[in-house]
């Protein structure tokens, strides 16, 4: 009786032991996780476009600074959303501004990103454009036309849209790939007959080569452009998305209060002459505030997905809800 006595102290005490030390690397885990999501961010890399005038406040107002004081602030321009994509899923950025179809072509090559906010994007602000010569009267003359679209971008998305309404199919048209800038030349010397584009490159295109409008984002239901995120860096910084989305918003209210200041900033920035940038300016929300994902904006961009699915444009269908950002619940 006695050697089972001391056995069974034996066996409690060693199980007490366990459990304490168990309890230690529970705790010894938890803090971890606690230090490293409190870690302040060293680095962080902003990918932005000439159309996002929030970055470009944000940029010359220092914001970002104010929101991440212990940070070094790299800025890094892309001339499309797919190409900041392709940068964000090597890791070479942490946020950035893209249209709404980029995330959805990237989601169908399985590259990891996720949607941390959103904005509305402007009815006038993006268009197929056609030369002022052109004898295209309507969506139905596009047939067998060739149209120059970034392939990926939010303009590609809205020719999807501008083709089902006519009752077209991709075969019907011969779609030119070119980023903006080419684009714009082959429009220039009408080595194209109609051009999918936004602003501030719409602008440009009406003011400067007397593009017509042939059909705009007005004629569709509301869209949206969107702010994505690193998911690698979010998750060793989930901070750093209410920062960043703070500091958006800062440089919105910023523009209503100092709106020719902004204009400026945003003329300066982009490199265009000041009646472009005044148009564009003139077509901005006001507020545009940034906001985190609603269903309403999720269903909107599933939608698109599962058209460009069903029209083969993407590979596979996709859920899109898979890759929207919520914040970490608190333990």
């Amino acid at each position: 009786m006695g050697v089972l006595k001391s056995f069974s102290l034996i066996a409690v005490t060693a199980l007490s032991l366990g459990l304490a030390a168990c309890q230690k690397s529970e705790q010894k885990q938890a803090n971890t996780s606690a230090t490293r999501a409190d870690t302040p961010v060293k680095t962080l890399s902003i990918g932005y476009q000439k159309s996002s005038l929030n970055l470009l406040v944000a940029r010359q107002q220092a914001l970002f600074e104010q929101q991440f004081p212990q940070a070094k602030i790299e800025w890094r321009e892309f001339p499309a959303g797919p190409q900041m994509l392709e940068a964000l899923a090597v890791n070479a950025v942490d946020f950035g501004y893209v249209g709404n179809t980029p995330p959805i072509f990237a989601q169908a090559a399985n590259k990891d990103l996720r949607y941390i906010g959103y904005e509305v994007v402007p009815e006038q602000s993006q268009a197929l454009v056609i030369p002022a010569s052109s004898s295209i009267k309507t969506i139905a003359d596009l047939k067998g036309k060739r149209i120059a679209v970034q392939k990926g971008s939010s303009a590609h998305e809205l020719l999807a849209k501008v083709l089902q309404k006519a009752g077209l199919s991709w075969t019907d048209i011969q779609p030119i790939w070119l980023p903006p800038a080419d684009a714009r030349a082959a429009f220039d010397k009408q080595s194209i007959d109609a051009w999918s584009i936004w602003d501030p490159y719409l602008s440009a295109a009406e003011l400067d080569s007397k593009a017509k409008v042939l059909t705009s984002a007005a004629d569709f239901p509301k869209t949206y452009s969107f702010y994505i995120a690193n998911p690698k860096f979010i998750t060793e910084h989930p901070q750093a998305v209410t920062q960043f989305i703070g500091g958006l918003n800062n440089a919105d209210q910023w523009i209503l209060k100092n709106q020719t200041v902004a204009l400026d900033i945003y003329a300066q920035s982009t490199g265009l002459n000041k009646t472009i940038a005044q148009r564009v300016f003139d077509r901005r929300l006001k507020p545009s505030p940034i906001q985190t994902l609603t269903p309403e904006v999720i269903q909107t961009q599933q939608n698109i997905a599962d058209l460009f699915q069903q029209v083969q444009l993407i590979p596979q269908k996709i859920n899109v809800q898979d890759a929207v950002w919520t914040l970490p619940s608190k333990q």
